[in-house]
């Protein structure tokens, strides 16, 4: 571990984290980065998203050495991360969701995949369920296909019997709960789009950082421990919106014509009626009405709208 760290003179990592009316969970974040890391230089920045109550003055009595910045309302997880970047000032920036807890020699992988593979533009851990500590939910992401715009998340569910150890991938999609990326990466490619708010904003972000040249990789030797869905729920109406409204964004963003087409005629003839009758059987009218929302957004909204 230590000549790792050696061969990276000066190179500092901005730890950066989006809090929304979650001040134990974050608080978790927390006490699991300082109670693992060795790494010697790093800066720890929460971002207050637009919470119901003001927790930074209590976080400031335990946390001093944290930089805590408060935004008034809001932002989203694209916004919210930005606001993070712009106040940091790390050669590295790793985003992490504030569900997530840290391992020991987590940012040392990291930073070394950047070392060894220089054409790296986001790094991700391996990521294991928190609830269920021995099983995978990420190892890398399949590319998406031409008409469903779905894809695999590699290893999901698996129980972790070190099938994925000791290698680095090259991976179709960053993961948001863990993802670090190189500055120059940043400044290339440019930030997250706001505008997804939440949902597919890394994915969108993925894509564009590597039409700017760069590789995404995950390095199975790093770990992070994630709590699923801790801020919206499961399967909550909010979930169904932005699943749904920015899954079609993202294929009118980044899908070549006659694809856009073909997804389209997917979505409506298959998707759209199957979760409608679903949702309708199950009682859940909250989430059909989610649902035609999101079609709504994209049929009366360009691709850059923040409607």
């Amino acid at each position: 571990m230590m000549n790792l760290i050696e061969n990276l003179p000066g190179k500092k990592i901005s730890i950066i984290s989006v809090n929304y009316n979650q001040p134990a969970v974050t608080g978790q974040l927390l006490d699991s980065i300082f109670t693992t890391n060795t790494y010697p230089s790093i800066e720890i920045i929460i971002v207050d998203n637009g919470s119901s109550e003001n927790f930074i003055p209590i976080w400031q009595d335990r946390y001093p050495q944290v930089k805590f910045i408060h935004s008034e309302v809001n932002l989203g997880f694209a916004g919210g991360n930005n606001l993070g970047i712009g106040a940091a000032d790390g050669d590295y920036l790793f985003l992490v969701n504030n569900d997530t807890e840290f391992t020991a020699g987590l940012l040392e992988t990291l930073v070394g995949t950047f070392q060894d593979f220089p054409d790296t533009g986001i790094v991700c851990p391996k990521i294991r369920y928190f609830e269920h500590p021995g099983k995978i939910q990420y190892v890398g992401f399949t590319e998406l296909t031409s008409i469903t715009a779905r894809n695999q998340c590699v290893g999901q569910f698996e129980d972790d019997k070190g099938q994925y150890d000791q290698r680095v991938f090259i991976t179709a999609f960053a993961h948001g709960a863990a993802m670090m990326v190189s500055r120059e990466a940043c400044q290339r490619a440019g930030l997250m789009a706001e505008n997804f708010f939440l949902y597919y904003e890394e994915m969108d972000w993925s894509l564009n950082i590597r039409k700017a040249g760069f590789k995404i990789r995950v390095n199975t030797s790093a770990l992070i421990y994630h709590k699923e869905s801790v801020s919206v729920g499961a399967d909550s109406p909010l979930k169904i919106y932005y699943m749904n409204r920015n899954r079609i964004l993202l294929v009118r963003k980044h899908f070549v014509f006659y694809k856009q087409v073909l997804f389209c005629i997917y979505f409506g003839l298959i998707v759209f009626p199957r979760n409608f009758l679903r949702f309708l059987i199950r009682g859940k009218f909250k989430h059909i009405a989610a649902i035609c929302r999101a079609v709504y957004w994209n049929l009366s909204n360009s691709t850059n709208s923040f409607q």
